[in-house]
C-alpha cells in the first residue's frame, strides 16, 4: 500500500515517522509484526497513503480541483485535507489520535450485512430484541454494516440469515464504532480536538454525520459527532448524485468506495 508514493515526497514521510515514532513506509510496505490490523496503525497509514496519492495526483497535472469532496469514516480527513482545512501534519495528528483513542475500546463488534435493505434490518433488530445494536455504515442500499456489544452481534447472526441475509459477515474489530456505544471516546476526542484551529475550505467537503457540506465553523463538531454516530454513506453519494453532471473519482488504494457508488446507482 502506497508503493509508488512514498518517494515522491520524502519530507511528508519524514514528518510522518516524527509524528509517529515509527516508519510509516515499513508498515506500509513490509507490516512485519500484522500492525496493519490494528486500529492504531490503520488509521494513520490509511491517512498518510490517501494524502500522497491525492498530492500525486496534483502532481501529475490534475486539471482542476475537485467540485465537492467526500470520505467514508477515516476518508473524511483526508477530503478535509485535500480542501485545505489543515495541513498534513495536523491531519495525521488527529487521525493519530483518534486511533489511539478507539483502540482502546474493547468488547465491542460490527458485521456487514449484505442482501437486505435497511427497514428489513431494523425489523430482525426488532424481531430479535437486539436492543444494543446500532447502524453504524450506511454503505449501499443492500449493504450495512451494524455495530454493537461483541455478544450480541455474534447472537444475530442466525436471525439474519434465517430472515434471508446474502451474507453476515463479523468484522475483526474491537469496538462497536459509529454508534452510541462511542459517547465517551467521543468526549475524549472533543477535548483533544479542541485546542487545534482549522482553515476555510477551498471546496464543499460532505459530513458522514449529516451528508450534508460542512459548515463555516462545524469542522470540531463534525469530526467528534462522526465517532458516535452511523456514517451515511448512500445518502453523501446521493446528493452528491444530484449535483450537475456528476462525474465520480476514488483516489486511494483500492476500488471499494467506486463499488459502493455503482451499488448506490443502481440503487441495489
Amino acid at each position: 500500500m502506497g508503493a509508488d508514493c512514498f518517494d515522491l515526497f520524502p519530507e511528508l514521510v519524514e514528518q510522518a515517522d516524527d509524528i509517529l515514532g515509527y516508519s510509516i513506509a515499513d508498515l506500509c510496505l513490509n507490516d512485519a509484526e500484522a500492525n496493519l490490523d490494528k486500529t492504531q496503525y490503520t488509521q494513520p497509514a490509511l491517512y498518510t497513503v490517501n494524502a500522497l496519492m491525492y498530492l500525486q495526483r496534483l502532481q501529475d497535472g490534475a486539471e482542476a480541483l475537485p467540485d465537492l469532496a467526500a470520505g467514508h469514516s477515516l476518508g473524511e480527513y483526508n477530503a478535509l485535507f485535500a480542501a485545505g482545512a489543515f495541513d498534513f501534519a495536523t491531519g495525521l495528528q488527529l487521525v493519530q489520535r483518534r486511533g489511539q483513542i478507539m483502540s482502546r475500546v474493547e468488547g465491542g463488534g460490527m458485521a456487514a450485512v449484505l442482501g437486505m435493505t435497511v427497514d428489513e434490518i431494523r425489523q430482525v433488530l426488532a424481531d430479535s430484541g437486539c436492543d444494543g445494536i446500532d447502524i453504524a455504515n450506511f454503505n449501499a442500499p443492500k449493504q450495512t454494516v451494524i455495530t454493537g456489544p461483541k455478544t450480541d452481534i455474534e447472537a444475530a447472526q442466525a436471525a439474519f440469515e434465517s430472515a434471508g441475509a446474502r451474507m453476515y459477515v463479523v468484522l475483526k474489530v474491537s469496538g462497536a464504532f459509529h454508534s452510541r456505544h462511542m459517547k465517551d471516546p467521543a468526549a475524549e476526542f472533543a477535548e483533544f480536538i479542541d485546542s487545534f484551529s482549522f482553515q476555510p475550505l477551498n471546496f464543499p467537503v460532505i459530513a458522514n454525520h449529516n451528508a450534508a457540506a460542512y459548515g463555516a465553523d462545524d469542522i470540531h463538531e463534525q469530526l467528534v459527532m462522526q465517532i458516535s454516530n452511523s456514517v451515511r454513506w448512500t445518502d453523501t453519494v446521493q446528493y452528491l448524485m444530484s449535483q450537475p453532471d456528476p462525474d465520480f473519482e476514488e483516489i486511494g488504494p483500492g476500488k471499494v468506495l467506486t463499488g459502493l457508488i455503482r451499488q448506490i446507482q443502481r440503487g441495489r
